[in-house]
């Protein structure tokens, strides 16, 4: 089924990756053209990301033909649980969770873009939409950034960057270990695609975010790097993976500090982690990366583990969410705190208060540039 014409111009161009010249041995880095104010920012104080997005739209008790609006009334399949779908069919309840979430303190909120790759939204037949929803979901998070940012306190639009559902490491078959039902390449363009409308959208940074496989995270990782290399934009990156149980490991068999090894060549702004776990589990994977990176920490945990049986899915209130980044805070391990699946602008709102005081993570690098 074809799928319905959108609005003239909605929808960019994307151009075909290029192959990305290497950098001179040495060279320092181009500076940001986007988001230049947030290295300074992250040495003063820590910052604060926005909650679940799923969480909230899950609040609006959504059914199948608010998920379809008029333009995809006559769609072929069920459309429902396709959250990203609602920045062209409910633009509206996107800007609100946005607004909201900025109104609790956030200062950097992320795209609802997690799964708007042509990959992940092949799920749906969906695929020809994957660039427009990333360029109207940015524009929705840069209005709403706009409306609130100040000279006090600026906002930021982080598009986020999501690790699809198919993975370059790991078989979808376990009798065919070597099976693969995707490839670097596909990942690489997919992720070119998404970046693109992304950066044409107007975000500030990107973040690859809930990495659970390496190699998909260096897709995405080399895509953004040929994006910058075509558009002559350099905007900072945060990375976030998820340790996906007390092993202390991602899915792909990285321990966190593999992880970091294998990905600290892309010079992120911040490293961390997020979902999977609550942050009473995160901790010990949080403090060592603090420890090993060079670079901002990142942290934003789900509510606890997951319970069927509470409203949010998630069983911690905002005071023990914020309670316990309050002392990751204290112990010095993090730039940056939020929260993943079943955090709440009321969790955020928490989370803001109790770090406002307190001083962001600082590391030895730091003390000699300062000297």
């Amino acid at each position: 089924m074809t799928l319905p014409a959108h609005q003239p111009d909605a929808t960019p161009a994307i151009a075909p990756p290029k192959a990305n010249p290497a950098s001179p041995a040495g060279a320092a880095p181009r500076p940001y053209t986007r988001g230049a104010q947030l290295p300074e920012l992250l040495k003063q104080r820590i910052l604060i990301l926005d909650g679940a997005m799923g969480t909230m739209i899950q609040r609006y008790k959504l059914g199948e033909t608010e998920y379809r609006g008029t333009r995809f009334a006559a769609f072929e399949r069920d459309v429902k649980g396709n959250n990203e779908l609602l920045s062209l069919t409910q633009p509206q309840i996107i800007s609100e969770i946005h607004e909201k979430y900025l109104a609790a303190g956030s200062d950097i909120i992320e795209t609802n873009t997690f799964g708007a790759t042509r990959v992940a939204q092949g799920d749906y037949r969906m695929e020809d939409l994957a660039a427009e929803m990333n360029l109207e979901s940015a524009r929705l998070a840069r209005a709403a950034c706009d409306k609130y940012s100040t000279p006090e306190q600026p906002r930021f639009v982080a598009g986020a960057i999501g690790p699809t559902p198919k993975t370059a490491s790991i078989s979808p078959d376990v009798n065919d270990p070597g099976a693969r039902n995707t490839s670097f390449d596909e990942l690489r363009d997919t992720y070119y695609e998404q970046a693109k409308a992304l950066l044409d959208g107007g975000v500030d940074l990107f973040l690859v975010e809930t990495i659970f496989d390496t190699l998909n995270a260096k897709a995405a990782l080399f895509a953004l790097d040929e994006l910058f290399e075509d558009s002559g934009e350099r905007l900072p990156i945060m990375i976030s993976g998820t340790v996906t149980d007390a092993s202390g490991r991602i899915l792909s068999g990285q321990t966190v500090e593999a992880f970091w090894n294998s990905l600290r060549h892309a010079k992120p702004l911040t490293f961390g982690l997020n979902c999977a776990l609550g942050a009473a589990l995160m901790r010990p994977y949080i403090a060592e990366l603090a420890k090993l990176c060079d670079c901002y920490v990142s942290c934003y945990p789900n509510a606890g583990l997951p319970n069927p049986m509470s409203d949010t899915g998630f069983d911690e209130t905002p005071d023990v969410t914020s309670a316990l980044l309050k002392e990751f805070a204290d112990a010095g391990l993090v730039n940056i705190a939020g929260g993943c699946c079943g955090t709440t602008p009321e969790h955020i709102a928490a989370i803001a208060q109790s770090l406002k005081t307190v001083k962001p993570r600082r590391w030895p690098q730091h003390y000699r540039n300062a000297a």
